[in-house]
């Protein structure tokens, strides 16, 4: 798949984790009903300044581009979560909710501006056509992709297309130069990075969005993990922002018995609406543990509350993001879409989760990044729960609403990963490129592991492969060299976990990166 050169790392970076994937319950519409806001008899304010703007500005204008702002202003005054798409977005955004596009299936990252192919989807437009992983992509289409800065837009739109249309690529293997055809095909975008099992009889999960394929992929590994011996199950939503609210409903389900009530939504406009469990899930007895973070919203706050409420799940981790609020898109005319804010949506004992966004956008999202400040991602005293929003799940524990979903059992942060240098490390790339390179200079390691769990047990760094990593990094000006012990041994165990991910792709990261991980260490401890 085409990634842009971070994303593996985009957990670390708090404050765009936490408006990205914030996307809940889509309807889609092709423009609004009845007549249009603008072309009433009576004219607006807005389109006459608009019109006499372009009329009589003093220099030309860009009365697009304009009026996507005033849109955009316009919105910041409903919610935090209402926003406009641009039309030259809206596909890339409709994208990764579908949960696929259209493509050739490579990964890659960008070193010393050139393309690099870091993995190739097997089965997929690429391999089909013969490219490898390590090939430097020169040409694409009419893109040259040499002696020039590449951005990850540049590269998408000359990467994607309409489905089973060519492109025509020129890579570099080795010393020699190929011109190799693709067509372009269904590239899948995961939504699940990990399923394995931790121990025989406890099983691991892992959902970082929800798409319209999160529930297909979850009962896959659901269904293997049962095979596998599956009793007990661990769950983890930790940075999950959210997507398609059918979904988590549908997730939910596979672990509620009976008739119960998943979530209900309501509105000004719209009834409330009742979601409830219709079936036999494939889960609802055995023992579950659910993580959680500041990062987990909507979708994954919807799954919570329902687990909570009912008891069904132990949640562990911190306070969930806080958002509460239903979004419907509607398609304009221009292509571009409006996502309102059409409901609210609560759990099964009425709780509403959304937090307060009376003092603006700004200091709304400001809030999440604030809680490192305030203590709350470090003590479970200091989470700043709403005492005047006290509800009581079916067994009878106390439960709070507004400000998002606290856990039965809190973990702090790692504040590990705060750490200056390894942020700048992390910012650069230099973690993800580390298991690139490794890997290509040491190609035997490909065949020298059955397994990501027999890799993180026996694969360690050597002094040598610190040296190597040292100088990489110095070539950005950072010196690894004089850093904390505790840092080093967490960069050590990331750069292990970059290698295991360019062996056996994110699956393999998480594997070591969940090895010493504190709130799996006490999911273990709850499930004993």
């Amino acid at each position: 798949m085409e990634k842009k050169k971070l994303q593996i790392w985009l957990p670390l970076l708090l404050s765009i984790s936490m408006i990205i994937g914030m996307f809940l319950g889509f309807k889609m519409r092709d423009g609004l009903p009845g007549k249009s806001f603008f072309y009433t008899e009576k004219r607006r304010p807005l389109q006459e300044v608009l019109d006499i703007i372009n009329r009589k500005y003093v220099d030309s204008v860009d009365l697009e581009k304009l009026s996507d702002t005033a849109i955009i202003a316009l919105l910041h005054q409903l919610d935090p979560h209402s926003s406009f798409i641009p039309a030259e977005d809206l596909e890339m955004v409709n994208e990764d909710i579908n949960g696929n596009f259209f493509g050739v299936g490579i990964e890659y990252n960008i070193f010393f501006d050139t393309m690099h192919v870091i993995n190739v989807f097997k089965d997929g437009p690429a391999f089909k056509a013969g490219i490898k992983i390590g090939d430097k992509i020169l040409k694409a289409g009419d893109s040259n992709f040499v002696d020039r800065k590449l951005s990850g837009d540049l590269i998408r739109k000359t990467l994607r297309g309409p489905l089973g249309s060519p492109v025509k690529m020129q890579v570099l293997r080795g010393n020699q130069k190929l011109d190799l055809t693709v067509d372009r095909g269904v590239i899948p975008i995961f939504s699940m990075d990990a399923a394995y099992m931790l121990t025989p009889a406890v099983g691991f999960i892992r959902l970082n969005k929800f798409t319209k394929q999160t529930y297909k992929e979850f009962m896959t590994a659901l269904e293997s993990l049962k095979k596998q011996g599956l009793q007990k199950l661990i769950l983890d939503i930790r940075g999950n922002g959210g997507g398609v609210m059918d979904e988590a409903v549908e997730i939910a389900d596979e672990f509620l018995p009976g008739d119960k009530l998943i979530t209900y939504t309501e509105g000004l406009h719209n009834k409330k609406k009742e979601y409830r469990c219709r079936r036999q899930g494939q889960f609802e007895t055995g023992a579950l543990v659910v993580l959680a973070d500041e990062g987990s919203a909507s979708a994954s706050e919807i799954l919570l509350g329902a687990l909570q409420d009912w008891d069904r799940a132990t949640i562990i981790g911190r306070r969930s993001f806080g958002k509460g609020l239903v979004q419907e898109q509607f398609n304009l005319t221009d292509r571009s879409a409006l996502r309102l804010t059409v409901a609210r949506y609560y759990t099964p004992v009425g709780r509403s989760i959304q937090r307060s966004y009376a003092n603006g956008d700004k200091a709304y999202f400001a809030e999440v990044s604030n809680r490192y400040t305030d203590g709350s991602m470090l003590t479970a005293d200091s989470i700043k729960n709403d005492s005047s929003r006290i509800f009581s799940t079916q067994g009878g524990k106390k439960i709070f609403g507004g400000g998002g979903i606290s856990p039965d059992y809190f973990v702090a942060a790692d504040t590990g990963r705060l750490d200056s240098t390894t942020t700048r490390l992390y910012y650069k790339g230099l973690l993800s490129d580390f298991g690139y390179l490794y890997a290509l200079n040491n190609p035997a390691i490909s065949s020298s592991y059955k397994n990501a769990k027999e890799f993180t047990k026996n694969f360690t760094l050597s002094p040598a492969d610190w040296n190597f990593f040292s100088s990489l990094a110095a070539k950005d000006s950072i010196n690894v060299n004089r850093i904390s012990a505790r840092e080093k041994d967490f960069i050590s165990k990331t750069l292990k976990a970059s290698v295991a991910r360019q062996l056996f792709r994110t699956e393999g990261y998480y594997e070591v990166m969940n090895a010493d991980d504190k709130a799996i260490i006490k999911a273990l401890e709850v499930l004993k």
